[in-house]
């Protein structure tokens, strides 16, 4: 039987394409690997205790939409971050990791149908693969925008015709950006707001990067929505202990937004159930309310900030980053560079192609590899050194 095909325009996963790309040779050296941005730091200790004390709720069915210890800690950090009061009932379920809620969010608010055709589901170019992925399993078209240098590498949604807005049902907007770095203003929030209420569509804002930062914390939509005329309505926005914590495992995300769009998204996620097991969410409410070891993150990333300015900051297609955990970094050409770092020193790093989407002429990630700057200092220490020696070396072939 034919798989729908709507699934068959799923383009090929990235890490499945990077494993076609590196199978096959072996790796140049001890294996370093800088793709996939899986945050390595310490997590509280305090975790290990707080799980064995609640291991007998294992027997219990977990709170669909999270126990009210975990919505009023999320909601709590909500109010001490972004200076804004949620009720936690009506505007905020729990999510099982930030991935789940962009998926579910998507699918329970996109329509089958926007002004009698198909809708459209507007995304960065580069982007997160599941923003495509959960576009195209709701029916809809993904309509790419570019998100380069030229654009400050934000998408310029402002900029599209309004043939496109007012097809358009969904916007999602990651800031700060994956891969980029790059963080929106509360100038860029609030444009993109205003967008979504002129032509009734909603703004997800993926904000799962929003408390690893280089200097200031970076505004987010809920302190936007909260401060304009009509709240919450039109936004969802989601994050997740995962960056924040170095807690991916947990998988504890939030979903908030206006009463409405929230109802429809419980409704969906009522038939799929990812819930979390209750004492992982008892867990997860404790780590919502420290903030100790997310500064402790904090500073850990500002060292391999502080250290990838030193070594690459010499290469011309090295960007700073303002935030996040990754660098974007022009090589030219990203598969050959991938290619070269994993065969010469066993560095795994991803093409930026296979982030991005082809447009008519060219592919906006082509020249770029896209670097997690996840390691302990010393091995990424060695593995941007292989970078910068992979580089250079393409650099005299060149000329």
């Amino acid at each position: 039987m034919d798989p729908p095909d709507r699934l068959a325009q799923l383009p090929g996963y990235t890490f499945d394409r990077l494993r076609t790309l590196l199978g096959g040779t072996h790796p140049g050296g001890d294996v370093i690997d800088l793709s996939i941005g899986e945050p390595r730091h310490r997590f509280p200790a305090w975790i290990f205790s707080d799980l064995e004390t609640n291991v007998h709720h294992f027997g219990r069915y977990p709170r669909h939409f999270g126990t009210p210890e975990l919505r009023g800690a999320i909601g709590a950090w909500i109010g001490r971050r972004y200076k804004t009061d949620l009720n936690i009932d009506t505007n905020l379920i729990i999510c099982n990791g930030s991935r789940e809620g962009l998926f579910s969010a998507c699918m329970a608010l996109c329509p089958e149908l926007r002004r009698g055709a198909r809708p459209l589901v507007l995304m960065p170019n580069p982007f997160y693969q599941v923003y495509a992925g959960a576009a195209l399993a709701a029916g809809a078209i993904p309509h790419f925008v570019p998100a380069t240098r030229e654009t400050g590498y934000l998408p310029r949604y402002d900029e599209l015709s309004e043939d496109v807005l007012r097809q358009t049902a969904i916007v999602f907007l990651c800031s700060p950006s994956n891969p980029q770095g790059s963080v929106a203003t509360r100038s860029d929030l609030a444009a993109a707001l205003d967008l979504a209420r002129k032509y009734d569509f909603y703004v997800i804002a993926d904000e799962c990067y929003s408390e690893v930062y280089r200097h200031d914390p970076p505004p987010g939509m809920l302190e936007v929505a909260g401060a304009a005329d009509g709240g919450l309505d039109h936004v969802i926005v989601i994050n997740s202990l995962s960056k924040r914590s170095s807690l991916p495992g947990i998988r504890c995300g939030f979903i908030a937004g206006g009463e409405e769009s929230i109802n429809r998204i419980k409704h969906f996620r009522s038939y799929n159930e990812p819930v979390l097991t209750v004492p992982l969410q008892l867990a997860a409410a404790k780590a919502w309310g420290d903030e100790v070891h997310v500064r402790e993150s904090r500073e850990l990333y500002q060292q391999k900030y502080e250290l990838a300015d030193h070594m690459l900051s010499g290469l011309p297609g090295y960007k700073t980053p303002e935030a996040g955990m990754f660098l974007w970094l022009d090589v030219t050409d990203g598969e050959r560079s991938a290619r070269a770092l994993w065969q010469d020193f066993g560095v795994r790093v991803v093409p930026g192609r296979y982030f991005t989407h082809d447009t008519d002429r060219t592919n906006p990630g082509q020249q770029y590899i896209r670097i997690a700057l996840v390691p302990d200092p010393d091995t990424l220490k060695r593995g941007l050194g292989a970078v910068a020696s992979v580089v250079r070396k393409s650099m005299r072939q060149m000329a």
